[in-house]
């Protein structure tokens, strides 16, 4: 199992536990925020073996929990402090934080964010902040943007509010532990934290090991945002050159002084997870509750997932903040694909196949039942074609029966299903022009999501009909749009005409198309 070493020959003295526990009991957040539910996440709890807890801070009403720290500290600022007003950088949940705490209390703020910043946070700092609240776009990362906030303040004269680096923020933090230990009074093995900053993971250890210091606490970061464990390791903090953007509510290239300090005696390990596991987190967690996560607010799940599947026993008890929801919609379609090569679900092929009648059909034999993710066929000269396909597994393994099933049948085959390359742009980018597919008709077709609909479309064709070109993708819905290139002589117009009413799938010819005809075939644009 991955973990740091986390306490340091050279680690500073701990910080008072005392202090942070009377911060943390007298922190003013129920103004703003509430006490969130602990639910147990039913589905994955059976699947992983251990009974998992998810404490809903994606419900607060800036959709993380953000707003508990940023109100506690701004509400204890004094009177010539707020009349200054506020100034801080955000990845985006401090900022929509800020922004609630700003306008409830009635203070000017500024607000920087980073230009990556999704739409979605932009938008509701905005909206939460109304006229007092200043939004300001700069640089490529939270960092970037914290550089330049601490420029403005120096120059406006403003109070600044970190984001996480602040004692009064890390004890705002922390309630979210008080109501984890108050909900959850029984056996309890781990809590698991997402760390960006720290300030989460630095209020949530502090008041665990200051009340019941047998719960492990541990923290989650991305491999490519890892500034806590990569500091924790070194004894010092680590200042990263890049971090990756994927979730950007944790990327950070520098943790937080004191929350450097705070995690460094009191975090019981740090895991770090790959973009795979947090897309595969979001949907497991929206299969218990029917929220989409954004992917910092998946990554304690995927942390307890890594975590839960490395033990040899079960029945363990497991809490994961589940700590926002403020995820771009733009951003679905990519997790439900990652998601599915995260949990080893999904198998992808290249394979050639004579160029010859009946080729075709035999290989989608071979798939047989199973759920098709990717198709992509497309004629590669006289004598074969190209095959790029995507098949629903349940354990890697299968990955290795299936392309021994291919090679069987005399078809040769690359498994692609661990290549970057192949998941993230290839399957997106085979086809192309081909000189042979003379007399190609194009045909858009929706075909019913269900197993042996396209075995029922070729047995139903003219057997001298080729089939010159095919492209599907699952959508996860009752039917999906096809593409068909099938090369058909202008004698058997009618033919086809028959073929197509008796087939009974909704239809729609494509060969006059444009992009068809500039992408797909050698024909020049009239």
């Amino acid at each position: 199992m991955p973990s740091t070493t986390l306490r340091h020959a050279d680690a500073p003295s701990p910080p008072d536990l005392n202090d942070y526990l009377r911060r943390t009991l007298t922190a003013r957040v129920y103004d703003v925020a509430k006490r969130t539910d602990l639910q147990q996440a039913m589905s994955l709890s059976e699947r992983l073996g251990h009974r998992i807890f998810l404490k809903r801070e994606d419900t607060q009403p800036v959709a993380s929990f953000k707003l508990r720290g940023a109100y506690n500290r701004i509400s204890q600022l004094g009177a010539d402090a707020l009349a200054r007003g506020v100034i801080t950088a955000s990845a985006g949940n401090h900022a929509q934080g800020v922004a609630w705490s700003a306008a409830r209390l009635g203070v000017k703020a500024t607000i920087v964010l980073p230009q990556t910043a999704p739409r979605v946070k932009v938008d509701a700092t905005r909206r939460f902040g109304g006229p007092t609240v200043d939004v300001v776009l700069a640089g490529e990362s939270y960092s970037d943007a914290h550089a330049h906030a601490v420029e403005l303040q120096r120059r406006l004269g403003m109070t600044y509010v970190p984001a996480f680096d602040d004692p009064d923020v890390i004890a705002g933090q922390g309630t979210v532990a008080m109501e984890i230990l108050g909900q959850h009074q029984g056996d309890l093995d781990a809590i698991f934290v997402p760390i960006g900053g720290g300030s989460l993971a630095a209020g949530i250890a502090s008041y665990v090991k200051a009340v019941r210091p047998e719960v492990k606490v541990i923290g989650v970061q991305t491999r490519d945002s890892c500034a806590m464990a990569q500091s924790i390791a070194a004894g010092r903090r680590v200042t990263l050159a890049e971090v990756g953007l994927f979730s950007d509510g944790t990327a950070v290239k520098l943790v937080g002084e004191e929350t450097f300090r705070v995690c460094q005696a009191y975090l019981d390990d740090v895991l770090l997870v790959d973009t795979d596991e947090v897309c595969t987190a979001i949907r497991d967690i929206y299969q218990d509750t029917r929220t989409l996560m954004e992917p910092a607010g998946a990554l304690a799940v995927a942390g307890a997932r890594q975590y839960a599947k490395a033990l040899a026993s079960s029945g363990r008890t497991f809490v994961a903040i589940t700590s926002g929801a403020n995820l771009n919609i733009d951003r679905i379609r990519f997790i439900a694909e990652r998601a599915d090569a995260g949990g080893a679900r999904e198998a992808l092929f290249a394979v050639s196949i004579p160029e010859e009648r009946g080729s075709f059909l035999h290989f989608c034999q071979l798939i047989g039942q199973r759920n098709v993710t990717e198709f992509n066929y497309r004629m590669d000269g006289d004598d074969r074609a190209r095959i790029f396909v995507g098949l629903q597994i349940e354990d890697t393994r299968e990955s290795g029966d299936l392309k021994a099933v291919f090679e069987g049948a005399g078809f040769p085959v690359v498994d692609l299903s661990g290549d970057e390359l192949s998941r993230q742009h290839i399957r997106h980018m085979v086809g192309g022009r081909s000189a042979a597919a003379n007399d190609e008709r194009l045909f858009r077709f929706e075909f019913p999501e269900r197993a042996g609909a396209l075995t029922t479309f070729l047995q139903s064709m003219a057997p001298e009909w080729n089939i010159s070109l095919f492209h599907y993708r699952n959508q996860g819905a009752d039917y999906s749009s096809t593409l068909v290139g099938m090369q058909v002589p202008p004698a058997d117009r009618v033919a086809l005409d028959r073929f197509l009413a008796g087939l009974g799938y909704a239809y729609r010819e494509e060969t006059a198309n444009p992009a068809y005809r500039l992408f797909l075939r050698d024909l020049p644009l009239k």
